[in-house]
């Protein structure tokens, strides 16, 4: 291979230029073993590291209101935590759209529309699984987090992309 500049026909006859995921995947083939498991886990494992970027985005969106707004006041915690969901899906639309599900719906407004709400009631949901575990059976926050809330939101957030939002059409 000869690095920046090769060609390569892609699935659909069309000529283009390699790209990221075409080295990652060339990287990936020195390793069968790891290689088989990643086509066939590909959505999911790309649909974790897209959820990481996200977490990271929405936590630092919230580090930054954190500058401008005092967290110990109610309402201003809740302006904090709200710019955080707005920054993260903002930023995981775009990803889930080209990188997980590889959509090609042209009714984008709708597609976010419906990612938006769904990724809403998982929000809510987050909001329901903290307020049970933290303060009516008063386990340690971190591990509520952590251990329940983020599994259940993050298995619900990817079936309702998969099976609602991003659905193929047969």
């Amino acid at each position: 291979m000869n690095g920046r500049n090769e060609k390569i026909t892609d699935e659909s006859g069309q000529t283009r230029r390699r790209n990221l995921e075409d080295k990652f995947r060339d990287w990936l083939r020195w390793w069968p073993w790891a290689h088989k498991i990643f086509c066939k886990y590909e959505e999911i494992l790309v649909y974790l590291v897209v959820g990481v970027l996200t977490t990271i985005v929405s936590w630092g969106a919230c580090f930054l209101a954190g500058l401008v707004f005092d967290s110990s006041s109610s309402v201003q915690n809740m302006i904090i935590n709200t710019l955080g969901w707005v920054a993260g899906v903002c930023f995981g639309y775009p990803l889930n759209r080209s990188w997980v599900f590889r959509s090609t719906n042209p009714n984008i407004a709708k597609e976010f529309g419906g990612f938006a709400a769904s990724r809403l009631s998982t929000w809510f949901l987050d909001i329901f699984i903290m307020w049970l575990t933290v303060n009516v059976l008063a386990w340690n926050y971190w591990i509520s987090k952590i251990c329940i809330s983020a599994v259940v939101v993050t298995v619900l957030n990817y079936i309702f992309s998969k099976v609602l939002i991003f659905k193929k059409k047969k």
